[in-house]
C-alpha cells in the first residue's frame, strides 16, 4: 500500500548529532501500519513555519508555537497533535479557521505530574534542599535549625480537579492528610465527593490548605489567577506548587511573599517567560525548588505521551476521532471534512 498518511515531528526531537534526544516517544504504535510513514522536520524553530508542514497529513509538536502564520498554508495538514497536555502555546481558533484539529495526550501526563508533585511536596516539607546544602558546607553543627515537618494531619488544596489532581489523591492516602480541598469551577460535586474532595471557594483553599497546588490549564480565566490578593491568605506554615503553566501565579507577588517569609516556601516548575535563560529572582531564595518545566519528565511519562499522540494519529487516518480534541467543532466544517476524506480514500487503496 502506497504511503498517505505522514506523520511529522518537530526538529526539537532530534539533536544536534542528528539522533533522537528522548530514549522512546512511542513511535512503536506507528511502526508497521498500512499508510503511514513518520519523519522529522529538518529543522526546529521557536514558532512552526508555514512551509514546515508540506507534505504532511499530521504533526507531533512538542515546544514551537504555533499561530495563524503557521497555518496560512495548511494544505493537506489534518491534525496537530501536542506532545503533552497543555496548549496555550497553539492558536486553536487558527487550527479551527485552517480546518486542522488540534488533541491533547489526554490522561498521559497524570501519573508522572502527580508522582513529581508529591516529591515535591516531601522536599519542601523535609527541607531536603537546605539539609544538602549544610553538609556540602561542613555546616553540620547547624542542623537543629532546619527542622521540617510531615504531611500528617495537613491539607492539600488542588487548584483544577483534573486528571492530574484526581491522580495525585490515592498517591497521598497513605501519609495521613487530612481530607483535600478543591477548587474547580467545572467539577462535579458528586464525583468530587466520591473522591473524597471538599469543592469550596478559590479563598477558602488558599486560606485553609497547607499546600496549594496548581493542576489547572493557562486560560483567560485562569491567567493570573493567583496574584498579591490570594497569596495574602496563605497560611505562614504553607507552600505553593505550581506544576501547570507560568501565568497563572503573579511571579513578583510570589517573590515578594516567600522573601518576606509570609508563606513557608514554593517549588515552581513553569514561568511566565519561557525559556529561563538568565537568573530568575526566585532563584535568589533558599526557601523555593525550580525546575525548568521538566519536573515530571521520565522515560515512562514520554513514552505514554508519545502512544497516546501517535494513535491518535493512527485513529485519523483510519476514520475515526481521537481522543483529546480540542476544538471538536472543526469535524463539522466542509473543508476539514473533505480533507479527511481523500485522505482516508488514499490510504485505503
Amino acid at each position: 500500500m502506497a504511503v498517505s498518511f505522514t506523520v511529522g515531528l518537530t526538529g526539537d526531537f532530534i539533536g544536534p548529532d542528528g539522533r533522537p534526544v528522548y530514549r522512546d516517544i512511542g513511535l512503536d504504535v506507528l511502526e508497521g501500519v498500512p499508510g503511514i510513514a513518520v519523519e522529522y522536520l529538518a529543522e526546529h524553530r521557536p514558532e512552526l513555519g508555514p512551509d514546515q508542514s508540506a507534505g504532511l497529513a499530521g504533526l507531533i509538536v512538542l515546544t514551537p508555537r504555533v499561530s495563524a502564520r503557521s497555518l496560512s498554508t495548511a494544505g493537506d495538514l489534518l491534525a496537530l497533535g501536542r506532545f503533552g497536555v497543555g496548549y496555550d502555546s497553539v492558536d486553536v481558533a487558527a487550527c479551527t479557521a485552517a480546518d486542522v484539529v488540534l488533541f491533547i495526550a489526554a490522561g498521559a501526563v497524570d501519573r508522572s505530574v502527580a508522582e513529581a508533585t508529591v516529591a515535591w511536596m516531601l522536599a519542601l516539607t523535609h527541607r531536603v534542599r537546605a539539609k544538602d546544602a549544610l553538609v556540602r558546607a561542613g555546616k553540620w553543627q547547624e542542623r537543629s535549625g532546619y527542622m521540617g515537618c510531615e504531611l500528617r494531619g495537613r491539607t492539600l488544596g488542588i487548584i483544577g480537579l483534573g486528571g492530574i489532581g484526581r491522580a495525585l489523591l490515592p498517591l497521598l492516602a497513605g501519609f495521613g492528610m487530612n481530607p483535600p480541598l478543591a477548587f474547580d469551577p467545572h467539577a462535579d460535586p458528586e464525583a468530587a465527593a466520591g473522591l473524597g474532595v471538599r469543592l469550596v471557594t478559590l479563598d477558602e483553599l488558599m486560606a485553609s490548605a497547607d499546600f496549594v497546588s496548581i493542576h489547572c490549564p493557562l486560560n483567560d480565566q485562569t491567567r493570573g489567577l493567583i496574584g498579591a490578593r490570594e497569596l495574602g491568605l496563605m497560611k505562614p506554615t504553607a507552600f505553593l506548587l505550581n506544576t501547570a503553566r507560568g501565568g497563572i501565579v503573579d511571579e513578583a507577588a510570589l517573590v515578594e511573599v516567600l522573601r518576606a517569609r509570609r508563606i513557608a516556601g514554593a517549588a515552581i516548575d513553569c514561568f511566565a517567560e519561557e525559556p529561563v535563560t538568565r537568573p530568575h529572582p526566585l532563584g535568589e531564595l533558599d526557601n523555593v525548588l525550580l525546575s525548568p518545566h521538566c519536573i515530571a519528565w521520565t522515560d515512562e511519562l514520554f513514552r505514554d505521551i508519545g502512544r497516546t499522540v501517535c494513535l491518535g494519529m493512527v485513529e485519523l487516518a483510519q476514520g475515526r476521532r481521537p481522543r483529546g480534541v480540542v476544538n471538536p467543532e472543526v469535524f463539522d466544517r466542509p473543508g476539514f471534512r473533505t480533507k479527511w476524506d481523500r485522505l482516508r480514500l488514499e490510504g485505503r487503496r
